[in-house]
Order: C-alpha cells, then sequence, then structure tokens
C-alpha cells in the first residue's frame, strides 16, 4: 500500500514537472523575440484581405471640410451617425473651408472652384423613388424648391446658379482662399414623404451633400476634389429647437451608465466625408448640342421656356402655328399654349404647364390656379383664360337715326303657318370704364367710324328740342342701359360735325 502511494507521488510530481515545462514553453513562444505581429500579418489568408485597402502613406487627405454650424441630436448611439434637426425654411449657415496641406492640389491655388448643394433622401429605398417622389412634391407645392441659397446671407460665393429642373440643388462658385460660406434654406419637411399612419408620423431622413469639383476646361467645372454629407431631419417651424430640447430632457434623465452609450452633442454639425452624388458630373454641365434648360445666374429663380423633352414634341420652333387673339382655345396643341402663356406674361409658369394643351389648362378652376401660382397671379391666370374684361361702369345704346329707315326682314313662323315680315332697327352697345363726356366721344366715334378729331361736340336734346352740352356730370347721371338716337350735324364753320344724343 505504501508503494502504491509512493507512485502516485511520482506520478503527481511528475505531470506537474510536465505542466510548469509546458506552460514555460508557453511563455517562450510569446515573449517578445520568438513573437512578430508581422509574420502573422504576412500569412496569406491577411494579404488577401488587406490587399484592397490602401497603406498609410496612400491615405488621402480631405482637400476642404463643410461644417454646418447647427448642433446635433444628442439622441444619437454611439457608433451611429449624427443627426441635425433644421427648421423648414430657416438660414443655416455651411462654412466651406480649404483643409489642404501645404503642397497640396498646387493648380487650384487662386483659381476658383464650384461647389454643389442638394438636398436628397438618406434612405436607400426613397433613392430609388427619388424621381417620382420630387415629382408627387412639386405637384402638391408648385412653384417652390426643395432648397434655396439665402443670398444676402452667403459670404464669398459668386455665379450662383439654379436649374428649375432640379429643385433640390444649388451650384456656385468659390475662393478656398477667402472666407466662404452659404447659406441653405431647406423647404420640404421629412413627414412629406411619410405615409400616414395611425397614431402619428414619423419623419423620413435627408442629407444635405456637397460635391466640389475644378476647372477641366474653360467654363467647365468637372474633374471631381471633395464630397461630404450629413443626415438631417426637417420639421415644422420652430419644431427642429422643439425637438432637440426634447431629446435633450430624455437624455438628461437616464443614467449615468445609459448615457455612455450616446455620443455628445456638439455644437456644430461636420460633414464627413462620402462618395460623389451619381449624377453630379453631368447634372450642371451642358456638353451636348442639344437645347438644355437654362439656368438662372440672378439671385432669384427664374424660369425658362420648357425645351425638347421626352413629354414634348421636339423642334418647338419649326412650324408652330402662332396663337390667334386673345383667347385661348380648347384645341391648342402643348406649344400653343406655351406661346399663349408668354404672350399673356406667364412665361414664370410655362415650365409648370410644360405639358399642358389648351384644354388641359381650362378645366382648371380658379381655385386650382390660385393654389398653383397664388393669389394674385392665379386670378389673373384664370381672368385671361377666361376672357375677363373689366367690367364696365356704364352701359348704352345708340342708333344712328338716319339707318332707322333701314330695315332688318326676319321671318316669323305664325301661329297659323303663314310668315309675317318684322323691322328691327340695329342698335351699337356702348361700354364705358370711365364716367366721362370724352369717353362717350371717343366710343362713338369708334362706332359710327367718325375721325375722333372732326367731333367738335356733343349734345343731348332736352325738353322742346334744345341742346345740352354733355359733361362728366351728365354721364355721371345717364341711367344705365339707355337708348339714344344719334344724330350728326355739320358744325356751323363746316369743319367737323356736332353729334346729338335724342
Amino acid at each position: 500500500m505504501a508503494w502504491v502511494l509512493k507512485m502516485d507521488e511520482v506520478i503527481e510530481s511528475g505531470l506537474a514537472h510536465d505542466f510548469d515545462a509546458s506552460l514555460s514553453g508557453i511563455g517562450q513562444e510569446l515573449g517578445a523575440g520568438a513573437y512578430s505581429m508581422s509574420d502573422v500579418l504576412a500569412l496569406p489568408i491577411f494579404k488577401q484581405e488587406d490587399s484592397s485597402l490602401p497603406p498609410d502613406s496612400d491615405t488621402k487627405h480631405p482637400p476642404f471640410q463643410y461644417v454646418m454650424c447647427t448642433a446635433t441630436s444628442p439622441a444619437v448611439k454611439l457608433h451611429d451617425e449624427t443627426l441635425t434637426y433644421l427648421n423648414q425654411g430657416q438660414s443655416y449657415e455651411i462654412r466651406l473651408l480649404d483643409n489642404r496641406k501645404i503642397g497640396d492640389m498646387p493648380e487650384i491655388n487662386g483659381k476658383m472652384v464650384k461647389s454643389i448643394i442638394r438636398v436628397v433622401f438618406h434612405d436607400r429605398r426613397l433613392q430609388y423613388t427619388e424621381h417620382q417622389q420630387l415629382e408627387g412634391w412639386k405637384w402638391n407645392r408648385p412653384g417652390d424648391r426643395l432648397l434655396d441659397l439665402d443670398i444676402p446671407m452667403s459670404v464669398g460665393v459668386i455665379d450662383i446658379k439654379t436649374n428649375p429642373s432640379q429643385l433640390n440643388a444649388v451650384e456656385f462658385l468659390w475662393d478656398p482662399g477667402k472666407r466662404t460660406s452659404a447659406f441653405i434654406q431647406v423647404h420640404c419637411i421629412s413627414t412629406e414623404f411619410t405615409p400616414r399612419k395611425h397614431g402619428g408620423e414619423k419623419g423620413v431622413p435627408f442629407r444635405i451633400q456637397v460635391d466640389t469639383f475644378k476647372q477641366a476646361e474653360p467654363g467647365e467645372y468637372t474633374d471631381h476634389l471633395h464630397s461630404a454629407s450629413c443626415q438631417i431631419k426637417v420639421f415644422k417651424p420652430k419644431g427642429a429647437d422643439r425637438k432637440q430640447k426634447t431629446d435633450r430632457e430624455k437624455m438628461e434623465k437616464r443614467t449615468a451608465h445609459e448615457k455612455e452609450k450616446y455620443q455628445p452633442s456638439y455644437d456644430t454639425t461636420i460633414l464627413t466625408e462620402c462618395s460623389p452624388w451619381p449624377d453630379t458630373p453631368t447634372a450642371f454641365v451642358n456638353s451636348s448640342p442639344t437645347p438644355t434648360p437654362a439656368f438662372a445666374s440672378t439671385p432669384h429663380n427664374t424660369y425658362s421656356v420648357p425645351d425638347s423633352n421626352s413629354s414634348s414634341p421636339n423642334h418647338q420652333g419649326d412650324g408652330i402655328p402662332q396663337v390667334s387673339g386673345e383667347q385661348l382655345h380648347p384645341s391648342a396643341t402643348i406649344q400653343e399654349t406655351q406661346q399663349w402663356l408668354l404672350k399673356h406674361r406667364f412665361s414664370t409658369y410655362s415650365r409648370m404647364f410644360s405639358n399642358f394643351s389648351g384644354a388641359d389648362l381650362l378645366k382648371l378652376t380658379r381655385e386650382d390656379l390660385v393654389q398653383i401660382c397664388g393669389p394674385a397671379d392665379g386670378i389673373r391666370l384664370y381672368n385671361a383664360l377666361k376672357s375677363r374684361s373689366v367690367r364696365p361702369r356704364l352701359t348704352i345704346y345708340v342708333c344712328q337715326e338716319q339707318s332707322r329707315s333701314l330695315q332688318l326682314e326676319r321671318q316669323q313662323d305664325s301661329g297659323s303657318g303663314e310668315s309675317r315680315n318684322g323691322a328691327i332697327y340695329v342698335y351699337h352697345a356702348i361700354y364705358l370704364e370711365e364716367m366721362a363726356a370724352s369717353e362717350v366721344t371717343r366710343k362713338l366715334a369708334l362706332v359710327f367710324n367718325i375721325p375722333l378729331h372732326q367731333i367738335n361736340q356733343v349734345y343731348r336734346q332736352g325738353p322742346t328740342g334744345i341742346h345740352i352740352l354733355v359733361s362728366d356730370q351728365m354721364v355721371q347721371n345717364f341711367e344705365d342701359e339707355s337708348c339714344f338716337l344719334v344724330t350728326t350735324i355739320k358744325a356751323e364753320n363746316g369743319e367737323g360735325f356736332h353729334i346729338i344724343l335724342k
């Protein structure tokens, strides 16, 4: 038995020795002299994964930095992208900063670069249907833009351009060596693109993206330099302030441990680098010989006449019949309707009605036009479409006395089937917009084709056949729809005529 116990002790001591030796071996293998991380990274599997990553020496330093002077939300998780709340229509400053190191991009020293600022969808699903989403927004908000530049407040930006076909983008030139600030206004709110749900709506996030280019050829800025963007949500006026306050109060109620999972609210929003917007290089460059919508290089947005596009025939200027008269006819084509709008000083809305024929435009009610064009232009367009002239202040009827002997025959069916002749006397209606004697004289000259300078006086025949000079006060006391027989007599000196109203 003692021998068995002794053997157990020997075995245990041997195992312990082996275990210690194995531990010491591990320690030696992990020592500084034996272990090299580079040897591990040299393995084929790591080489394959790392081949797509640029070496540290090739890491590009961003040439520019864009900072929006608005606080970020405090209710954003630690590793999520920042979120900034904006008020609809409020001006927000974006500072465009030169971030180049000494010697970087010397070709743009002292030269202008072009930046395009746009508001786009953050949600990938909405990006795929962006065109349909924006078309629906334009229909509900005619004449408005999704993004505008506050010109008076902006600093260092020149040659500002907006494209009527791209309501969500503005472009301008700026000098990286000078202070530059662009103040933007976002007019679309996040809930306008959210399906209505019971119990409220959750607005979709947008992105503010800035793409910057240098000049490749004279007048063409197509060489991409830098792009950056940030995530935003847009609320109705004052809504962003309330949302920021609500998020701050919620974070204050959280425990210190919970707060560690959220990033702090920063006073400014730094736009992070991203890929350039897909259509950016060609969106604002006219590289084709075909007509393209003209840009407005003035502070205010102007809309150009629509050109050839997929929804209207090409070559609008060739063989287009001119719109005749003041009235727009239901049979008017799209091109004729466009000409009518231009002729009547509605060129601002020609693009909005670029696909409307005469019948389409005439179907719109007064309320429709007011909603589309605003109260002033909407009422003016409605009156022009309906050919509504100024309502006359007074209407009188006149008939030339010597023409009373001229009878216009008309046949009327009698109850017995026989016809009988009836005589009618031809009167002319005179509509007075001004209650003045000179207006009566002018209208009489037009009706009876008498040169105005040959009419000396206009009299009204009074009791016992006396002639009363027609004055402004007399015209103001004419009864509406009064009837007069008109006689012309030569003046005493033989020059001109007198007109007598009987």
